[in-house]
């Protein structure tokens, strides 16, 4: 497989294992029908590899906004989710930034050193 989307959440948010997967489901599907757009042949490229997602986290807001940053600078797609505050965190809490579709190489030059959720 050569592409992939990625999804980096907070650690220190502490969620639940429903509420966090909740937010990755969001970043995933926000990622994708964007990149569908911007970048359609990654897009087609990845769906037709079997739509590969990987789940990382990171420690921080500030370490996220990063790592977002460094995603845009290399040309990826990007979806930053906020939170509604319904149930586990105040309204507009960032939870987590989907990256992504996009090339391997790419996408590790950003989050090759996170670890797994």
């Amino acid at each position: 497989m050569e592409y992939k989307l990625v999804v980096v959440t907070r650690s220190d948010l502490r969620l639940s294992p429903g509420k966090s997967a909740a937010q990755v489901a969001h970043a995933s599907v926000t990622c994708a029908l964007d990149a569908k757009k911007r970048s359609p042949q990654w897009f087609k490229a990845w769906f037709k590899e079997g739509q590969r997602k990987v789940v990382l986290k990171t420690k921080s807001l500030e370490s996220l906004y990063e790592i977002r940053e460094a995603a845009m600078v290399e040309g990826l797609t990007t979806a930053l989710i906020t939170d509604a505050g319904l149930t586990e965190v105040p309204p507009g809490t960032v939870t987590c930034v989907g990256i992504g579709p996009g090339p391997d190489n790419i996408v590790d030059r950003i989050t090759g050193s996170l670890s797994l959720l």
